[in-house]
């Protein structure tokens, strides 16, 4: 993990941890981590752009340098956010459970909370180590409007053992935006202005990607 990074992040109580593929990122991952940040108490939040995501090995996904990019000028007004190639640099596919193993190793004395969307949560118990991931960390799920996310806790209470006050809920009004959506709007030659920062639009543009999908 890069030196100045983990200087950065050194001292804080809690980290939060903004995992994602980012491609591209996009307004509702920023206001989900802000919101997280604020709601919670966090120190700073972490992005980590996925290297190799498992769950989409047959997907084309873009290079994870130009995702790195696209997230680093999204953040960089923000002293309390941060990213990472700790994902980028690991060979093969990248899991959870490694990285927060990891950071719990160069952060000891920290809370980690691991902020994620409400579909990836759907899918939480089928990731490598489920329960050592809830151990080391608390896991936020950020849900839009209208998601019945307490209905996905429920159903979680139902099938599996876990403390209560490791999966926690937040409504964020911009996870309406979705990267999926902005990839088709470009391949359709559709306006994605004020989907995302306009840094991020300008290098979509001037990177071509998402002209095919």
């Amino acid at each position: 993990m890069e030196a100045k990074v983990i200087e950065a992040l050194k001292g804080g109580r809690r980290l939060g941890i903004m995992g994602g593929t980012f491609d591209p990122i996009h307004y509702g991952h920023l206001v989900a981590a802000e919101t997280a940040r604020d709601e919670l108490g966090l120190d700073n939040v972490l992005f980590i752009p996925t290297g190799i995501p498992p769950h989409k090995l047959n997907r084309r996904v873009t290079d994870a340098n130009l995702r790195y990019a696209m997230v680093e000028m999204s953040i960089r007004n923000n002293k309390y956010f941060k990213v990472s190639k700790l994902e980028i640099e690991r060979e093969g596919p990248t899991y959870t459970i490694d990285t927060l193993r990891i950071l719990h190793t160069f952060f000891p004395e920290q809370e980690l909370y691991f902020i994620t969307g409400t579909d990836a949560l759907r899918e939480l118990f089928t990731w490598r180590e489920p329960e050592e991931i809830i151990r080391l960390a608390k896991i936020i799920g950020a849900s839009r409007p209208g998601y019945d996310s307490y209905g996905l806790l429920a159903s979680f209470a139902r099938k599996y053992s876990f403390p209560k006050d490791q999966i926690l809920l937040l409504e964020i009004p911009a996870l309406a935006i979705s990267s999926t959506d902005i990839r088709a709007r470009v391949h359709k030659k559709k306006s994605i202005r004020y989907l995302l920062p306009d840094e991020v639009r300008l290098f979509i543009k001037e990177n071509k990607l998402y002209q095919e999908l």
